[in-house]
């Protein structure tokens, strides 16, 4: 079966038109920029693709490089219909511009889905574009051409020549059409399906500088930050006498983050010529805020709010179908239980930076940015520039996890340049800063009630889902779909949520919301399961039914049922899944769960080493994402990855609390990060191939794992744990 899932639309000028006849090739970093030379220098062909007088081809990365291997990815799909050998390739970050290069953002597992066809067809282009050089130059038809390896051939004649030859004809000739140039056939791929290294693996072995952390610019000087403790706390007055007098210290900018209203400050920024001088300054200013009102949140009061709150009507609904209640009411079992999960940081190892500089009116930028375009955008308003007026360079990012989406560094390193103009200055946060000032995973607390019938069969479902909103909408980040599985094959439903205020800002963390819910889901199934007399893989089998598409809401895609059971029995089958009692000490537990277009089971072998402490020993992954895995070696190691982090959101103890308005955490001793030693000892993982659009990566191999490392602890200990972390005291 075959299905189209929708692509934004390709603009062709956007992928093509570049200025040809100028000095460098359009929207190439400008430090890699290069102008035309005696004896043949580099020539673009298009925004992505130059080739050198050596028949080496640079091929623009458009795209965030946050670990999940994009800026080998994409170059991999141009370099394929470009017709070259990847040895012959250079890759090299683009500027940021969404005008030249569609959107540029990493996130959602996105970049696969919405560049599978547009950067194959970038290549097509050149390829193109080159023969119809070499046609000219030859005096033959075009179709009687083939290219190799980075080589055009006509046979009649026995001619062979390299692009080289021809790049100069080919960037004066008329960009095609992207939607009608020909593409490869998956059959004849020789680069698209191989493994290939990550093209700065090498620099990031050696200490290269390629982070943002790492930027340094000539006459740099440096900011540290004092930011009101409460989120949405204001200035209200300040003494920097103190912090000026220190030697070194060159300025003190009142800021606004972009978290509160206009005309407010809720940060000031101690400028030094080095960041050390800076931090040790911002501890002599004595500042007062404006945040009496957000004292009242907490951690505990949230819990107590939560657990008062799940035994009433739901303020919102979001899913009904059937009659829920006098299903129930009939039902031969219920079952029922509470399951809950805390606020997160995103924890990344390279804390928020943003290097800046205003000269002439206009800013220029160097950020590890997820989402340059909405740093754009934010930054220029927040300064009444034109967008226009802001260059930005995309660095290396040291751990993004849904954190650099937001650009509250951008946006405050470009206040600081604009009032110390003419020298480049790094806005760096230290490790206390970055987990007290993060856009957090939103808590959520779940009454689940299900029932079943004399069968065994589930009829009836009914979730309360409490989290963190206001006039009755869930906050960033707390949403909920209303056709979360089971809902949408259950014959009687009903999904409800209530909102409570919080003053925390709210985010994406890596597989957003489905890190959640998968946990609370699949945990209760689990229970489900064992009162139908049933493991979970039979019971989801069984509710799953026949192989079709289930209704999706607008803008979110739909679960096909037929590739869910696919994965669900292919990872029954790779682990050996028979259901059947673990041995005593050790315990199994199976996961699913679809997100961003991404199909996963998982099954989970633990030992329990004592009464307390999980050893997790192995984890068997599969997944489906479609028809192509284009490199293999990064797509094994980013569902490792996800893996890993859900282990860590799981097990090691992470979350995040408050005290009077205020983050808690420090440092990583309050908010722990994965250890070699905790990690699973083997990570086994498998992709069925299926006849669908290949889709992203980053996200999807995350959520099963939760469900599934809970529901291996409740079988070893028989002790069922519904809330994250997963503890057993």
């Amino acid at each position: 079966m075959t299905r189209t899932i929708p692509l934004p639309p390709v603009d062709r000028r956007g992928f093509l038109a570049a200025s040809l006849l100028s000095a460098g090739v359009l929207g190439f970093d400008a430090s890699l920029a290069f102008a035309e030379t005696p004896g043949g220098g580099a020539v673009p062909i298009n925004a992505f693709i130059r080739i050198d007088a050596q028949n080496r081809v640079t091929i623009g990365a458009k795209n965030p490089e946050i670990g999940q291997g994009i800026r080998t990815m994409l170059p991999m799909l141009i370099a394929e219909e470009l017709d070259v050998t990847w040895d012959q390739v250079t890759i090299e970050q683009t500027l940021a511009d969404d005008k030249i290069y569609g959107l540029q953002v990493a996130g959602g597992s996105t970049a696969t889905p919405n560049n599978w066809l547009p950067m194959r067809q970038v290549g097509a282009a050149a390829r193109a574009m080159i023969l119809a050089a070499a046609a000219q130059a030859w005096d033959v038809d075009a179709a009687t051409l083939t290219t190799h390896a980075g080589t055009v051939a006509h046979a009649a004649s026995n001619r062979t020549a390299p692009y080289a030859a021809f790049a100069r004809g080919a960037a004066m000739q008329t960009a095609p059409d992207l939607t009608n140039v020909v593409l490869k056939a998956p059959a004849h791929f020789t680069i698209i399906g191989q493994s290939k290294p990550g093209v700065d693996t090498p620099k990031i072995v050696t200490g290269k500088p390629l982070f943002g952390i790492d930027v340094d610019l000539p006459g740099m000087i440096y900011a540290a930050m004092v930011k009101a403790p409460t989120h949405g706390g204001t200035l209200i007055t300040h003494d920097d006498s103190a912090a000026k007098a220190v030697k070194g210290v060159i300025a003190i900018v009142a800021l606004n983050s972009g978290q509160v209203p206009a005309g407010k400050c809720d940060t000031l920024a101690v400028v030094a010529d080095s960041w050390w001088t800076a931090k040790q300054a911002r501890g002599l200013i004595a500042a007062t805020w404006d945040d009496a009102a957000l004292r009242g949140f907490s951690t505990a009061g949230y819990e107590r709010a939560a657990a008062a709150t799940l035994g009433k009507t739901p303020e919102a609904d979001l899913f009904n179908a059937g009659d829920v209640t006098a299903a129930l009411a009939s039902a031969a079992k219920v079952v029922t239980a509470d399951y809950s999960y805390p606020f997160l940081a995103h924890g990344t190892l390279e804390p928020q930076n943003c290097t800046a500089r205003w000269t002439g009116g206009k800013l220029e930028i160097w950020a590890p940015t997820q989402n340059p375009g909405g740093g754009r955008k934010e930054t220029a308003a927040m300064l009444g520039l034109n967008a226009e007026d802001l260059t930005i360079h995309m660095t290396r990012i040291g751990g993004g996890f849904g954190r650099r989406l937001m650009n509250d560094y951008m946006v405050m390193a470009g206040q600081i340049a604009r009032a110390v103009p003419g020298r480049p200055i790094k806005l760096l946060f230290d490790r206390t800063d970055d987990l007290r000032n993060d856009y957090y995973r939103p808590a959520g607390w779940h009454r689940f009630t299900a029932g079943l019938d004399a069968q065994g069969a589930l009829v009836a479902f009914k979730d309360h889902f409490v989290t963190f909103g206001s006039d009755g909408k869930p906050a960033r980040a707390a949403e909920m779909s209303a056709h979360e599985f089971p809902g949408p094959v259950v014959p009687h439903v009903h999904y409800g949520a209530t909102y409570m205020p919080t003053n925390l800002m709210t985010g994406w963390l890596r597989a957003p919301t489905s890190n959640a819910m998968g946990f609370v889901f699949q945990g209760f199934l689990d229970e489900v399961a064992a009162a139908a007399g049933l493991d979970l893989p039979e019971l989801m089998r069984r509710t799953l039914g026949a192989p079709r598409d289930l209704p999706a809401e607008k803008g979110r895609p739909m679960l096909h049922t037929g590739r869910a059971r696919g994965v669900i029995d292919a990872v029954c089958k790779l682990a050996g899944w028979t259901g059947a009692k673990p041995a005593a000490g050790t315990g199994r537990g199976f996961g699913f769960y679809f997100s961003h277009r991404g199909y996963f089971a998982e099954v989970v072998d633990i030992t329990m080493v004592d009464p307390t402490t999980v050893r997790v020993d192995k984890v068997w992954v599969v997944g489906d994402v479609g028809s192509q895995i284009i490199n293999p070696v990064n797509a094994r190691h980013q569902v490792q990855g996800g893996v890993i982090d859900g282990i860590a959101q799981a097990l090691i103890g992470q979350k995040i609390e408050q005290v009077d308005g205020a983050i808690t955490a420090e440092n990583f001793h309050q908010f722990p990060l994965m250890r070699i030693d905790g990690a699973p000892r083997d990570i086994a993982v498998e992709f069925l191939v299926t006849d669908f659009p290949p889709t992203g990566l980053g996200e999807p191999s995350l959520p099963p794992v939760v469900p599934a490392l809970a529901n291996a602890i409740a079988a070893a200990t028989g002790k069922r744990l519904r809330s994250l972390p997963l503890q057993l005291t």
